[in-house]
């Protein structure tokens, strides 16, 4: 197996049976990790804050217009008419769907419905504007403000669909589920999803060997619930589907007992044997919209607004720490021989690999890739200027070039390298909710570290500890804690002499 650098997994013969004839009907030929893909999914919520941006501009320029530059003098049933009738369309631009581009959405019904939420907002502007005395405007300057509100989001929407419509032939809104079950339900299942194409079905998994087939209508059964939990294709899965007889309620009980260790997300198929609803079903799963932006979908406009903040602050970070990060740079180079960077692969979102940068704090012929050996104090592996840079965090800062690029986040559970262990035990085996913290992006600082828990993991008890602490974290996760948390980072590494590093 080979992992690109845009996250992409080759298949190569590992000795085992070739892995393209046990790709099924249904895998594509290359596939794209659910981080990069969600990414995608959120850009519903930028569109918005850019037709937000367009529709506050175009508001802010024709008061001016017809203030005739003037603005505070102008009368104030002009200005509620406009501002209305921009606030109007705004909501309705949302309220009829125009983020969610849908798989099955034309192009004619989307524009559709935009002609109709602009023509809603300049019917409110032009009723305000009749109704409301003292006005300089006339109801044309309130149709010549529809005007320009409808072609500039037409414009902006057209580049809009031609990026999703881009994404969508690249696999990435296209939805990758495995399932767990090989029987009657799952043949079914698999069966609508080859007739309508619109899903990846990786594989399927289920605990009864001896009976399971090799293949279900091509779709490879690639071992049981328990090897599925550690199998590499899961980074890539975005849903787990479980395609077991509701009536058998023990065995699902147990099944989905197991899963829950997972960091993705797991479903219930319930097949009625009804080819119309059987069909809803594959649908549900495969119409993959962005996301959309109502209230109920908390967890996308969360992940859209951790994603801005990370940029924004990634980027000014970048720069203000540019200078130390050459110095440091430059010491590192004059103390020992050997690479100024450190790169070890570690797992982020939804147990997907990435390749974590830091600035190198080891002699290089000690470097210790999968953190077999963690630092202990007084270490002879650390050199002179990286026992300076763990202690002050500074060998991290390279990471923000992980946080510009999406791997990593400013915030989150730090991540941890693969196979790394607490005394004889790999520490992930030692919690059985480890993964949980795989649920969403790791960070360069987190709540765990803002509490004391940084640096090696020596004693079980200590994985105990981050691991609850990082699930606290994203059970409770939103840009305030973020900002909490970044403000609190550096005066409690600072202040934390306990901590080994």
């Amino acid at each position: 197996m080979v992992l690109d650098t845009q996250g992409h997994l080759d298949e190569v013969d590992d000795g085992a049976a070739n892995e393209s004839t046990q790709r099924g009907p249904l895998r594509p030929e290359r596939l794209v990790s659910v981080r990069r893909r969600q990414d995608r999914r959120l850009a519903g919520h930028r569109f918005r804050t850019v037709d937000t941006i367009f529709l506050l501009g175009v508001a802010l320029a024709f008061l001016q217009h017809i203030a005739a530059g003037r603005l505070l003098d102008m009368p104030l049933a002009d200005a509620i008419a406009v501002i209305a009738g921009v606030w109007v369309t705004w909501m309705m631009a949302r309220g009829v769907g125009l983020y969610r581009f849908g798989r099955s959405e034309r192009l004619i019904g989307h524009f559709a419905r935009l002609v109709a939420a602009a023509a809603v907002g300049v019917g409110v502007a032009v009723v305000l504007h009749m109704v409301l005395p003292t006005r300089q405007a006339e109801v044309a300057d309130m149709l010549q403000l529809g005007a320009l509100c409808g072609v500039g989001l037409t414009a902006l929407h057209m580049v809009w669909w031609i990026l999703v419509v881009r994404w969508r032939s690249h696999g990435l809104l296209t939805p990758n589920v495995i399932i767990v079950g090989a029987n009657s339900h799952t043949e079914a299942f698999i069966s609508t999803a080859i007739d309508r194409r619109d899903m990846n079905v990786l594989g399927v998994f289920d605990d009864r060997q001896d009976r399971s087939p090799l293949a279900m209508l091509g779709v490879p059964v690639l071992g049981t619930t328990a090897s599925m939990l550690g199998h590499r294709l899961m980074p890539y899965v975005d849903l787990v589907v479980v395609a077991i007889d509701p009536s058998a309620s023990a065995r699902v009980r147990e099944i989905t007992r197991r899963l829950a260790v997972l960091p993705n997300p797991v479903t219930l198929l319930f097949d009625d044997d009804t080819e119309s609803r059987r069909a809803e079903a594959v649908e549900q799963i495969a119409d993959a919209p962005l996301a959309p932006l109502h209230p109920g979908t908390d967890a996308a406009r969360k992940a859209s607004m951790k994603r801005l903040l990370d940029l924004a602050i990634g980027v000014v970070a970048l720069i203000v720490f540019a200078p130390v990060m050459l110095l440091s740079a430059l010491a590192i180079k004059l103390d020992s021989t050997g690479p100024v960077f450190f790169r070890q692969r570690r797992q982020g979102f939804n147990n997907e690999e990435i390749s974590v940068w830091k600035f190198r704090s080891m002699s290089h012929a000690h470097a210790d890739p999968q953190a077999v050996q963690q630092v202990t104090a007084d270490d002879v592996r650390v050199t002179r200027v990286g026992r300076i840079l763990r202690k002050t965090s500074l060998d991290e800062l390279p990471q923000l070039f992980n946080v510009i690029v999406g791997e990593m986040s400013l915030v989150g559970p730090r991540p941890h390298a693969i196979g790394m262990k607490t005394g004889d035990v790999e520490s992930a085996e030692l919690v059985a909710e480890y993964a949980h913290r795989h649920r969403i992006k790791p960070g360069m600082t987190g709540w765990a570290a803002i509490n004391g828990s940084r640096g090696p993991l020596h004693e079980p008890e200590d994985v105990s500890r981050r691991v609850a602490l990082d699930v606290d974290y994203i059970e409770h996760q939103s840009v305030w804690l973020d900002l909490q948390i970044m403000l609190k980072t550096i005066p409690s590494m600072l202040g934390d002499r306990a901590a080994i590093r």
